[in-house]
């Protein structure tokens, strides 16, 4: 006995060879030159008998599929099953490329089973034949097929259609469901079908606990089969007599709603599930026209395509929530009796598919995370580059391959750091500047701009930082006024400066070092954290003008850094900081990630407390700064008021306590 496959290289195909291998006879499989070495490794992963595997260079889109009149010969009244199953499968492709390899390929196929006088023509079909068909589509049905608008379900029921019409040779026909991975492996070789939502369910997974409820969508029902069911269905059909002229559906008699599926997928990669599901039934009383216009608007369009990106979701996949089908399979299931071959239940083999799709499959394991992939080449820019924060993050810039430049007041330091890191292969450039100096600033961006062109990435990184209460600055309204210049009007006439440039090339991305001050709401603060408030202020108005255009916006919420800045309150020698480097870390995954926020845990939960029960809150705080007093340095020279403060000591056990378990926040 003979056989010939086309598609073996495919991902139903490489499993329908290996389950031809346990039969007696030749196999000849049809591959294109260049999936040669595509075909080798198949082979040699899943242990094929190649003495027994003949290969046959050809094309699906030449006629007889690109054969010799030679090969013909060899092979006619040799082929007793002639299995095709070579065509695209994705709905993404174009609708040519479809069409071509779909409706060409199957009919070149047929012709050349035809001119060898094969057995029988073993068609690949698939569910999508049926289209959108409102209701139960039966195995003998084909014509009743409706809603094919789609390229890709037009595609396979015209290639089916090729097939039922073909007269020259007997032919039997297979409708696979959705085929996922194999259910003893997980193995997939591509995303497709649910495998779309996984990236929704991890990232729900990584925001939520597994226990907490969440909102979902009930769907219609999705026929789901593992692929080793699919090559073994079609083995055993293929090789029972009598069955020419039939269609088979290898599909799952009781298939899941769509929101079922998710859940069980949730199930199996500890993601929330969706207890509360809407059935987008609901929704059919509202009129299509409304629907197609309120879908139509461009927020609504660009909100919806935003979340699917994010998401990697295909828009076509959409269209399937509601799937309205539902597949008869009582041909298939009579002629599988006996053979212990049936759809094994999608919860005891999930796990096994995620873990597989995490594992190898997963978009975010192909993201170039480097630092040197993101800054490779490009400028960057940072301010208070010259100790601290800025030069431990210039050091790791400049390491990764970037252009950086460095800024700062003082011109020692500044230009010693910079010839270090150029004399460590960097590719560094020093400006000195006064960024409380408005027209300083506007020097810098020119002197920038004119030596570099443009600014890729701008990290807002120098500030001042003044300790004082309220009751000790009454006299003191230029400590307002000189931490707003630099941390507000500094940071913001060097943004303005640098992005027309950026507008104009539709990439930028702007990093400003705020405080975890702005989130707790420090005491003895208020200066500082007022214009570190007004700059994060500034980034969220400028995100939702500039997203559009390519530009990003993130805010680092920094908790207590161990720098210059911090010295003169001598407490932070005795209370948990971050090292220099440690900063650089989080500026550096700001650079990586983009994210519009970086804070730590408990600045968020800070926020979050201060917004639900503001009183709570303010108790806490008021406890701080009781427990905390003014420094010496903050005390000097003004005339403290009575209770104000006692002389700096040693921190007490109590400080300590506190400060560590507010752990990074200014006190």
């Amino acid at each position: 006995m003979s056989y010939f496959v086309t598609g073996a290289t495919g991902f139903i195909g490489r499993f329908l060879v290996a389950r031809l291998l346990r039969r007696k006879g030749t196999i000849h499989v049809l591959v294109r030159k260049g999936s040669a070495r595509k075909l080798e490794s198949i082979a040699s992963r899943m242990g094929w008998d190649r003495k027994r595997i003949r290969v046959l260079h050809g094309d699906m889109t030449a006629p007889r599929c690109g054969l010799t009149a030679t090969q013909v010969r060899e092979l006619k009244r040799k082929v007793k099953h002639f299995f095709h199953l070579a065509a695209v499968y994705d709905m993404q492709a174009s609708a040519e490329s479809q069409r071509v390899s779909n409706i060409e390929g199957t009919r070149n196929a047929i012709d050349l089973a035809a001119a060898i006088q094969a057995g029988c023509f073993h068609h690949t079909s698939s569910i999508a034949a049926a289209g959108l068909y409102p209701g139960i589509f039966r195995e003998d049905m084909f014509q009743e097929a409706e809603g094919l608008d789609d390229p890709y379900l037009r595609t396979k029921h015209e290639s089916e259609g090729l097939v039922r019409q073909e007269s020259r040779i007997p032919w039997r026909v297979y409708r696979p469901g959705m085929v996922v991975g194999h259910s003893e492996t997980g193995e997939m070789d591509k995303i497709d079908g649910p495998y779309y939502f996984f990236t929704l369910l991890k990232k729900l997974r990584e925001l939520l606990p597994p226990w907490m409820p969440v909102l979902g969508i009930e769907g219609g029902r999705i026929n789901i089969v593992p692929v080793d069911f699919v090559a073994d269905a079609m083995d055993h059909i293929a090789h029972k007599p009598r069955l020419d002229g039939h269609t088979f559906h290898l599909t799952d008699p009781d298939p899941m709603r769509v929101g079922e599926v998710l859940n069980t997928f949730a199930r199996a990669g500890h993601a929330p599930e969706m207890t509360m599901r809407i059935d987008a039934r609901m929704f059919a009383f509202v009129p299509g026209s409304i629907r197609m216009a309120v879908g139509n608007l461009p927020p609504v369009r660009r909100f919806i395509g935003m979340m699917l990106r994010d998401f990697r979701i295909p828009r076509s996949v959409l269209k399937f929530v509601t799937y309205p089908t539902r597949f008869d399979s009582r041909e298939t299931e009579r002629a599988l009796k006996g053979s212990g071959i049936s759809v094994p239940a999608l919860d005891t083999y999930a796990w096994r598919l995620w873990d597989y799709w995490e594992r190898h499959l997963d978009p975010d394991l192909f993201i170039d995370r480097t630092l040197k992939g993101k800054v490779r080449n490009k400028v960057v820019v940072i301010t208070g580059g010259s100790s601290g924060i800025g030069l431990s993050t210039a050091r790791r810039v400049a390491e990764a391959g970037a252009v950086t430049v460095i800024v700062a007041r003082g011109k020692d330091e500044l230009f010693k750091a910079r010839d270090e890191m150029a004399a460590a292969g960097g590719k560094v450039f020093a400006y000195t500047a006064d960024l409380a100096d408005m027209a300083d600033c506007d020097r810098l961006v020119a002197k920038v701009l004119k030596a570099h062109g443009h600014v890729d990435i701008l990290i807002n990184n120098a500030g001042r930082s003044i300790r004082r209460s309220i009751e000790l600055s009454y006299d003191r309204f230029h400590d307002f006024e000189r931490t707003m210049q630099l941390n507000y009007f500094g940071s913001l006439r060097l943004i303005m400066g640098f992005m027309p440039s950026m507008t104009q090339r539709r990439k930028g991305h702007v990093i400003n070092v705020s405080s975890i001050g702005v989130l707790a709401n420090s005491p003895r603060f208020s200066a500082y954290v007022a214009s570190k408030a007004a700059l994060d202020a500034f980034s969220r108005c400028a995100q939702g003008e500039l997203s559009g255009k390519g530009i990003s916006f993130t805010t680092v919420n920094m908790p207590l850094v161990k720098t210059p800045m911090i010295a003169p309150t001598k407490m932070y020698d005795s209370v948990p900081t971050l090292t220099p480097g440690e900063a650089a870390d989080l500026l550096v995954r700001a650079i990586i990630e983009k994210p519009s926020r970086i804070a730590t845990r408990l600045g968020i939960f800070s926020a979050l407390v201060n917004a639900l029960a503001p009183k709570a809150y303010e108790v806490i705080m008021n406890t701080a700064f009781e427990l905390f007093p003014d420094s010496a340095a903050a005390k000097g020279g003004a005339k403290a008021p009575k209770g104000a403060g006692v002389a700096e000591q040693q921190p007490s056990n109590e400080q300590i306590a506190f400060a560590t378990m507010m752990r990074g926040v200014h006190w």
